[in-house]
C-alpha cells in the first residue's frame, strides 16, 4: 500500500521508547535510514541495537529538543527526508496548582521542541532542493480537552495550529507539514493506569470502548511521511477510535 522508503533519511524525536521507538522501527522495516533522537545515550543505543537486529538501518543522536543550543548542535547541516516530530512530555496536574516552571517544562518541550526542531530540518530540507515531509505528533487534547492537562492540552493545540502555520510558509519548497493526533494508545507507560477502576471509566467513553495499539497508528504515520501523501500538506489526522466525535 505505500512505497518503499528505501534512499530516505529520518529523523525522529523522542525516539528512546513508547512510541517514538515503535514510529523508528516502522520507517526502518520500510526501508529508511532512521536516526533515533532522545536525550538517554543508553536507551538510545539499546533502541539502535533493536532495530538493527531486525535488519534495519539506525543511528543515535543526543538532543533535548527544549535546548536551542542542543538543536543547533544536533541538527546543523542536517539533511533529512522526513521528520517525525514526537517528543513530549505530560505535565499533568490541576491548573489552580501547576508551577510557572511546571508549564514552562511542558510549553517548552512540546511546543517550542516541535518548532524548533522542524525549523532546522526544514532548513536542511529546504537547502537540498527536495523537500520532504514533516509529521508533528499531537493529540486529541489539542482538540478537545480533560482534567488536569491544562498545559499539555494548550500545548498541543499549538502543535496543531503551528502546523497549519507551517504547512503555509513552506508549502512551495516542498515541505508537506501534517499532524497525527492520537486518541488513547496502551503504552508501557499508562497500561497500568488503565487496568484502573478511573482507567476503566476513561475507556468507556471511547466509542470504540477500547484503547488503540501503537500499530493501529501506522496506516496513517506512512501515508503522512510517504508520497502516498504527497498532495496532502496542513491538516490533522486523528486515530482515536471515535473519542473526538463522542457526545458531550
Amino acid at each position: 500500500m505505500f512505497e518503499d522508503l528505501s534512499g530516505k533519511r529520518a529523523l525522529v524525536t523522542g525516539a528512546s521508547g513508547g512510541l517514538g521507538l515503535h514510529f523508528a522501527g516502522l520507517l526502518a522495516r520500510h526501508g529508511a535510514e532512521v536516526t533515533l533522537a532522545a536525550r538517554r545515550q543508553a536507551a538510545l543505543d539499546l533502541a539502535c541495537n533493536d532495530i538493527a537486529a531486525g535488519g534495519g538501518r539506525a543511528a543515535g543522536l543526543l538532543l533535548d529538543v527544549a535546548d536551542p543550543a542542543s538543536v543547533k548542535r544536533a541538527l546543523a547541516g542536517s539533511a533529512f527526508d522526513i521528520l517525525i516530530n514526537n517528543a513530549g512530555v505530560s505535565g499533568a496536574g490541576p491548573a489552580a496548582e501547576l508551577s510557572e516552571a511546571d508549564w514552562d517544562a511542558v510549553l517548552d518541550t512540546n511546543l517550542k521542541g516541535i518548532f524548533l526542531v522542524a525549523q532546522a530540518v526544514a532548513r536542511g530540507m529546504r537547502e537540498s532542493g527536495r523537500g520532504g515531509a514533516i509529521v508533528n505528533i499531537a493529540s486529541i487534547l489539542g482538540h478537545r480537552v480533560a482534567g488536569g492537562v491544562s498545559a499539555y492540552a494548550a500545548s498541543k493545540a499549538g502543535v496543531i495550529q503551528l502546523t497549519k502555520a507551517l504547512a503555509l510558509e513552506w508549502a512551495r519548497d516542498g515541505i508537506r507539514v501534517n499532524a497525527l493526533c492520537p486518541g488513547y494508545i496502551e503504552t508501557d507507560i499508562n497500561r497500568e493506569f488503565f487496568a484502573t477502576e478511573a482507567g476503566g471509566n476513561l475507556i468507556r467513553r471511547i466509542p470504540q470502548r477500547r484503547l488503540g495499539q501503537p500499530e493501529e497508528l501506522d496506516g496513517a504515520l506512512l501515508l503522512l511521511a510517504s508520497a502516498a501523501g504527497s498532495y496532502i500538506t496542513g491538516t490533522t489526522i486523528a486515530v482515536d477510535g471515535g473519542h473526538l466525535v463522542s457526545s458531550l
